[in-house]
């Protein structure tokens, strides 16, 4: 054989060989390819394979891998390899989390940016690295109310509605003021306020739009200027996964996630003007949440949630008192 053919020979052989070791991971999450909590996972995809370290990312939105509120525990047990989720929605689990989305605690998102690098977190993380799960980005997202059945501002407003929240903690303050309670993923509000199921829903701005929820409800509460809704939404990953990879590859992720961190803030920012001009533009009614609202709302959850997650959560005091002293 002569040396050019040889020559060929080996660049080939190096190329399978470079195929061959290439690590695909897989991430799970609930929403569609235009929701923001996608892009953040694609914008992880798309650096790491910028990157060329040898590892893919491929993404299963729509709850094509697993259903929205069962993503935890495949995650723990590596049976995939990352998810975006409503941390709140692994609660059950740890009852820590659900502090991830209690009402009134996060004043915006800035304020939950800060929350999300605080001795506060350092602590979640703890909890889930117990799970063998560790975070990869950090992110808040702010929500409001949707209703058939009347505007919702005030607590009155709730009195005989059935509404889905999407946490623990809210549920039990939504409760305190009357309402029936119905639990479900944001991927199931849209059905379930079609069928009569519902007459209103608590989540997220980005939800409401990627939902298409304004064709079923009359009336939009958004986020605005004294939002009562903040949800700790991260992208985990299978810590004994990403301690698994080579330092290359680590540092491809971790590079990646600063950058998707900063869109996911910049894009919440966004997300809430945009819901709102959404809405309008489809016809619904928006209603504006008052600071007297707010404090109406706070002073209920003082009430419910706030005392139930100190008496059912482990170290719940010393939790909530770390999140609380974070400004």
């Amino acid at each position: 054989m002569n040396t050019l053919k040889l020559g060929a020979l080996v660049v080939t052989i190096a190329g399978i060989g470079t195929t061959a070791t290439a690590e695909t991971l897989r991430l799970s999450h609930q929403w569609s390819e235009n929701d923001v909590r996608h892009q953040v996972a694609q914008v992880i995809a798309d650096e790491v394979a910028a990157a060329d370290v040898d590892l893919d990312i491929q993404i299963y939105p729509n709850q094509t891998l697993f259903k929205a509120r069962e993503q935890y525990t495949p995650l723990s047990r590596g049976q995939v390899d990352m998810i975006v989720l409503p941390l709140s929605y692994a609660g059950g689990q740890q009852p820590a989390y659900n502090l991830t989305l209690m009402p009134g605690l996060v004043r915006n998102l800035d304020h939950g940016d800060r929350l999300s690098h605080s001795p506060f977190m350092e602590r979640m993380e703890e909890i889930m690295a117990e799970d063998d799960v560790m975070v990869l980005v950090h992110g808040y997202l702010a929500g409001g109310f949707g209703s058939n059945q009347g505007c919702i501002t005030a607590p009155a407003d709730v009195e005989g509605v059935t509404i889905r929240a999407a946490g623990k903690a809210f549920e039990q303050m939504l409760a305190g003021a009357g309402a029936s309670i119905s639990s479900m993923a944001s991927s199931e509000i849209y059905p379930a306020l079609q069928t009569g199921v519902l007459d209103a829903a608590n989540t997220s701005s980005e939800s409401f739009v990627s939902y298409r929820l304004y064709e079923q409800l009359d009336c939009y509460t958004p986020a605005g200027d004294t939002a009562l809704w903040f949800m700790y939404q991260p992208l985990l990953m299978n810590k004994s996964t990403f301690e698994g990879l080579s330092e290359e590859q680590q540092a491809a992720l971790t590079d990646a996630a600063t950058n998707a961190e900063a869109f996911y803030l910049e894009e919440g920012k966004k997300g809430d003007e945009t819901a709102t001009e959404t809405f309008r533009d489809a016809g619904v009614e928006i209603a504006e949440m008052t600071p007297e609202d707010f404090d109406a709302w706070l002073a209920i959850a003082r009430e419910t949630s706030f005392p139930a997650f100190v008496e059912e959560t482990p170290d719940g005091q010393a939790l909530l008192d770390m999140a609380l002293e974070v400004e």
